[in-house]
């Protein structure tokens, strides 16, 4: 049975202005998100994954930003809203979780009086029931001695505590649609796994919908329903978690893949991507935007201008040189579950 879409993403385009001109960080992206899904954005940095979850939350500078297309949410274009009828869905309908706990957190207020502030906006609660709710989510998201930590300040806590108190914040109204942006960057290994644990099971009891955004394929095959590869500012592939491990078809997909360290080889020379991500100002203006950085596959089999299209039952790509990429250097090794069976 198909997941009813939640949120649906149609020919997004956002653009920052750099000295006079404006360019598009964000180029035509369409997307849509099912209710109780996880969709995992992946890519470098720089190739837009952010820029495009600020723009769900309707976060940008509106000075310095400009933002085309439609964003649906439960059938209401975001776009067309005003800042008062934003601020209705931001936190309530919509949360996020940023990348660094120690910078979305107030130093200055208790972590209890935090996590409070959006049900003051949006839940009519008595101040016993606030508190009350508060202490519950700290225990939810795995917080010793939750009665303590409600007047604890961020400075006391450390970093995976932090962090636990972020999500708390973000489920605090439990919303439809949860945005994890990096959500373990600042926090080392082992925490990394703990927190991940912790979204994957508080995503199964509420039922949220998720776009998880990170740069860790390891953490997309331990919990992403589908994923998104962006490049540039493009989703460059699009297909289930599967498709994307063992039949990935885009060029940069597969180099993502082939990047990773395998722990079945003994050999030592890795994949590297040759080159970076092109700044704003530098992005080509015709043909396959990766193409710079495969140059031994002639452009002759790059398409002018490269439409994402369904290749099979679910599975987009934008490229038409996929079949003709090959790896020049067949010493390389790696890869998270790429070629397997």
């Amino acid at each position: 049975m198909a997941k009813q879409t939640l949120l649906e993403i149609e020919g997004l385009r956002v653009s920052f202005r750099i000295g006079d001109d404006y360019y598009a960080a964000v180029d035509d992206v369409s997307l849509a998100i099912g209710e109780n899904e996880i969709v995992a954005l992946v890519g470098e940095s720089g190739c837009g994954k952010s820029a495009l979850a600020l723009s769900i939350m309707g976060l940008h500078p509106p000075e310095k930003t400009k933002i085309e297309g439609r964003l649906h949410f439960k059938g209401t274009n975001l776009l067309s809203l005003s800042v008062a009828e934003l601020n209705r869905i931001r936190g309530k309908e919509i949360g996020m979780i940023f990348q660094d706990p120690l910078t979305a957190l107030n130093p200055l207020m208790t972590v209890g009086r935090q996590i409070e502030e959006s049900m003051d906006y949006h839940l009519r609660l008595s101040a016993a029931e606030k508190k009350k709710r508060t202490i519950g989510l700290l225990r939810k998201v795995g917080i010793p001695e939750p009665e303590k930590a409600y007047y604890r300040y961020p400075h006391e806590l450390s970093g995976g505590m932090r962090q636990r108190v972020v999500i708390a914040i973000a489920i605090a109204c439990e919303p439809a649609l949860l945005i994890a942006d990096e959500p373990t960057t600042a926090l080392d290994v082992t925490i990394q796994a703990q927190i991940m644990g912790l979204l994957k099971e508080l995503q199964r009891q509420m039922k949220t919908s998720v776009i998880l955004i990170t740069h860790d394929l390891g953490v997309v095959a331990e919990m992403a329903d589908r994923v998104a590869v962006m490049y540039a500012g493009e989703i460059v592939e699009l297909a289930d978690v599967d498709a994307i491990f063992h039949r990935p078809l885009h060029p940069y997909t597969r180099s993502l893949l082939q990047s990773i360290p395998s722990a079945q080889t003994k050999k030592e020379r890795l994949h590297v991507i040759q080159g970076i991500v092109p700044p704003l100002h530098k992005l080509p203006r015709h043909g396959c935007r990766f193409q710079p950085r495969i140059g031994w596959i002639g452009a002759d089999k790059h398409e002018e201008e490269p439409k994402l299209r369904e290749v099979e039952p679910g599975h987009w790509v934008r490229c038409t040189c996929y079949e003709h990429f090959y790896f020049p250097d067949d010493q390389t090794v790696g890869g998270i579950g790429y070629g397997a069976s």
